[in-house]
């Protein structure tokens, strides 16, 4: 069995692996994991919300609740993780930008606590351009969805 076929679903890639694979750092790195991989598939990122997150400090005081932009942007580096374990090692470090965000839709806060399942799901990619669906649930209850697309460029 090739190293491809060993890793085609169900392996998972830690901190340490995705922080070689995108180049976000804190504090905007928005996902601890990468779990469940279905190369050129699905993915499920995880983030565990802390009250340590400096986005608490006024967002909003005495209320913390993770932004919802903060949501789609772990879904894009969920996403991101996806399309570099897809494409190998020739694409780590690559910058993926935003094209567009679509029927975003914000359920139920999330906070302190919370240990959210970010969910992406490719719709199609073409050329550079990669679309997915994303959803973040949190203990089986769906917090946030949206359907958004990206461009993968090489880093300067």
């Amino acid at each position: 069995m090739s190293e491809i076929d060993k890793k085609k679903s169900g392996y998972a890639i830690d901190i340490t692996r995705i922080m070689k694979m995108i180049p976000h750092r804190y504090p905007f790195l928005m996902i601890d994991r990468v779990e469940d991989i279905n190369l050129d598939v699905r993915a499920v990122g995880i983030k565990n919300v802390t009250i340590n997150e400096p986005y608490f400090q006024g967002h909003f005081p005495g209320h913390p609740v993770m932004p919802g932009v903060l949501i789609v942007e772990a879904m894009a580096q969920t996403a991101a993780v996806l399309v570099v374990a897809t494409m190998g090692e020739a694409a780590e470090g690559k910058l993926v930008y935003f094209m567009s965000v679509d029927q975003a839709r914000f359920r139920k806060p999330i906070g302190p606590g919370d240990r959210v399942e970010i969910h992406v799901e490719k719709q199609r990619n073409r050329g550079n351009v990669w679309k997915f669906t994303g959803k973040a649930i949190v203990d089986g209850a769906l917090m946030a969805e949206a359907v958004f697309a990206a461009m993968i460029v090489d880093g300067e």
